[in-house]
């Protein structure tokens, strides 16, 4: 310790939330209240004080909370973050000089009369003095308190140096009480009265003396994004398949022609797989074949083709000529086309999210202009991706561990920044834990700190320490296993993991229930009552969830095949992902109905627009699964029971946990079930039955019965 800091008696440890020891970023959203606590204490008796010290990056000065004692040498205090970006936040710890003295005069006033006027000291006296509660005290008639002018001097000591710190009529009212002390202790009274008045009290808090205070040895960080990154819903399409022309080629003039209805669904967000040009060489067939025919269109994952020419006169199909990641499909349409898609989708409440898939098929631009971006093996050749015995040729990975490593992150930083200049501000990111964790960390915290707007969703489905990592270092959102919690264990568990602190500090989840690459077996197997029940669950469990569409809405769960017949993994047969699909979403049997319904329920109900207040119920029943979410003073409370078997109709009997609904022991309540109309009046014990592919869940709107 330096010698300086010697008559800093205050200790300030077990600051809470923090992400480890503040090298990382709290994660919260504007408008957001972020509650903090701290042990806080010192040697003696001396009454302490503290303050939260709070600011965003563009406050000149620090803003302050005062922070209150709660037991076992606690102390909280909380603040709004009242804006987006960078907020930083310490505490102040200080022995609180006035106040002791206080407290200490009030114990010397009441020992004038002995016991029975003691009894009769407010209960401030014992301790700290606050502004809002002064100690009053009448006296009796037989002083013994010899010391009590020694005191009141004392007293107008630490007052007249407050003036010192003051200014204006703060400074002359402090000086007027420390000569009113003054005189109170010349008149040498036999007996005296309580001279604190709460105006006092108040001056002396404004203006502590902080010469000696400690500060907590690390300022945290805090990361406030805008609402929608908490919540939101996704809907994913292929740009090529959005053809109403069979055979035709999809345009991002299709794509804005339908967005009239997924807006109508509810989703708030499209997402878009690749849109560059795709790779030439070892282009993929249908169904992930090696032996692509001729006219197959690839995977948009396999961004390159060196072969697309541009004309200025064609108003520029790609920036450059060579393709890549800053370029269009040339059958896509325009950079003119994709800026009146993402006007239009703006003017629909919705924003469109690009894909950022850091990979180069051989024929990318990268590849003959910065060859030692790649891994090169001995025999001169490229690496390209494999998971053996995978080999995936249209595919070369990038290499971190490049020489040349400061140009390649330029690069990448720039792919970024050149879409959100076309005015992308959400982005989906392919794979990110397959790319350096050091790389992510410079890379988001120089977008956000540039563009504080933006948004980005991690497709990381790894270990979880790693997704965690990627969340840690700006994130946004993540991919999660929810794909593969399809027990109620499973979901009960994961759930309580992820929406809890310390993890729901940093890490923001987002449920989808498939996607291009994954159609689970319970999807597989269960088919269309599978899609219903899994969709509510998303949609109810968390605050932002999406879904790859029209294949969802139709409830296609065709698996792709090995040649004895059995599905032989979670990728689709016919898979989009390697050919064009054109379908109707609007079928008779389709989901859109239910989809759109729950978009509207999360809509009109904030219970679902976060996850802090996420609980589970008892049921007794282990395919029947019950939880809630309530909005703070249950001003909003949605309850929520869902049959996860895909054949059977299931029921149980609840033990709901009142309390988490807003309700008294013991008390009824009614509930409004937001999917099928009907009401009930329920208490903590209910019956249930529910028939898959009919009705297989409540979503229930509790209201509290007058």
């Amino acid at each position: 310790m330096n010698p300086q800091h010697g008559r800093r008696r205050v200790v300030i440890e077990d600051v809470s939330p923090q992400i480890d020891r503040g090298r990382h970023a709290l994660r919260r959203i504007a408008g957001d209240e972020l509650a903090v606590t701290a042990a806080i204490y010192a040697d003696g008796k001396d009454q302490l004080a503290a303050r939260l010290l709070y600011r965003h990056s563009s406050d000149g000065r620090w803003r302050f909370a005062p922070m209150l004692p709660l037991e076992n040498d606690l102390w909280s205090a909380s603040f709004r973050v009242d804006k987006i970006g960078a907020w930083r936040f310490t505490i102040l710890g200080w022995v609180d000089h006035f106040a002791s003295w206080a407290s200490d005069l009030l114990k010397r006033l009441a020992a004038q009369t002995g016991p029975s006027s003691a009894n009769r000291v407010s209960p401030q006296a014992s301790g700290a003095i606050t502004p809002n509660s002064p100690a009053r005290l009448n006296v009796g008639s037989n002083p013994t308190a010899q010391d009590i002018p020694l005191a009141l001097r004392s007293g107008a000591a630490l007052v007249r140096e407050a003036s010192r710190r003051a200014r204006g009529n703060d400074a002359r009212h402090l000086i007027e009480s420390a000569n009113r002390l003054e005189r109170l202790a010349n008149e040498q009274r036999g007996e005296y009265a309580d001279p604190l008045d709460e105006s006092l009290l108040e001056l002396m808090a404004r203006y502590p003396d902080l010469a000696n205070a400690t500060r907590y040895d690390t300022e945290l960080p805090v990361w406030v994004d805008r609402e929608r990154a908490r919540f939101s819903s996704w809907y994913e399409l292929f740009p090529r398949s959005a053809s109403p022309t069979p055979g035709r080629h999809g345009t991002f003039r299709d794509v804005e022609r339908q967005l009239p209805e997924i807006a109508a669904m509810g989703f708030d967000i499209v997402y878009l797989p690749p849109i560059h040009p795709i790779g030439r060489a070892f282009r993929k067939g249908p169904n992930n074949s090696i032996a692509a025919p001729p006219g197959s269109p690839g995977s948009p994952w396999a961004i390159g083709d060196r072969s697309v020419q541009v004309s200025a006169s064609l108003g520029a199909h790609a920036a450059g000529d060579q393709g890549g990641h800053k370029s269009i499909h040339p059958e896509l349409g325009t950079f003119a086309d994709f800026d009146s898609l993402v006007t239009s989708a703006h003017s629909q409440g919705m924003e469109i999210a690009l894909d950022i898939a850091f990979q180069c098929s051989p024929d990318h631009p990268w590849v003959a202009k910065h060859p030692d971006w790649f891994v090169i093996r001995p025999d001169g050749s490229i690496q390209f991706a494999e998971n053996p015995p995978k080999k995936y040729q249209d595919i070369y990975p990038l290499n971190f561990e490049s020489p040349d490593w400061r140009s390649l992150w330029d690069e990448l930083y720039s792919v970024f920044e050149f879409w959100i200049e076309r005015g992308v501000r959400v982005f989906r990111v392919d794979n990110p834990h397959t790319k350096a964790l050091p790389f992510w960390e410079w890379c988001l915290c120089k977008l956000k700190s540039n563009y504080p707007d933006t948004i980005y969703l991690a497709e990381a489905f790894t270990r979880p320490r790693v997704m965690y990592g990627l969340a840690k270092r700006g994130f946004t959102q993540s991919y999660t296993y929810f794909t593969w919690r399809n027990t109620k264990t499973e979901l009960q568990s994961y759930l309580e993991e992820i929406t809890q602190p310390p993890i729901s500090d940093f890490f923001e989840p987002n449920f989808w229930p498939n996607t291009p690459d994954i159609l689970h077996r319970t999807l597989q197997e269960g088919g269309r009552p599978a899609f219903m029940h899994r969709v509510i669950l998303a949609a109810t469990l968390v605050a932002s969830y999406g879904i790859y569409g029209p294949a969802y809405e139709l409830a296609e769960n065709a698996a792709a095949r090995s040649p004895d017949g059995r599905a032989e993994s979670e990728e689709y047969l016919d898979s989009e992902k390697y050919e064009i699909r054109q379908r109707d979403r609007n079928q008779p049997d389709s989901l859109v109905p239910l989809i759109s319904r729950l978009n509207q329920i999360r809509r009109e109900n904030r219970a679902l627009q976060s996850n802090h207040s996420l609980h589970f119920h008892s049921i007794d029943n282990p395919l029947l699964v019950c939880y809630s979410k309530a909005t703070p003073g249950f001003d909003n409370t949605i309850l929520v029971v869902v049959n996860i078997d895909s054949f059977n109709e299931q029921t149980g009997w609840t033990s709901l946990d009142l309390g988490k609904l807003g309700c008294a022991p013991h008390e009824s309540f009614l509930v409004h079930d937001l999917l099928s109309g009907a009401q009930y009046v329920w208490r903590d014990r209910n019956y249930v039955a529910l028939r898959p592919g009919v009705q297989p869940a409540h979503i229930f709107l509790v209201s509290r019965m007058q």
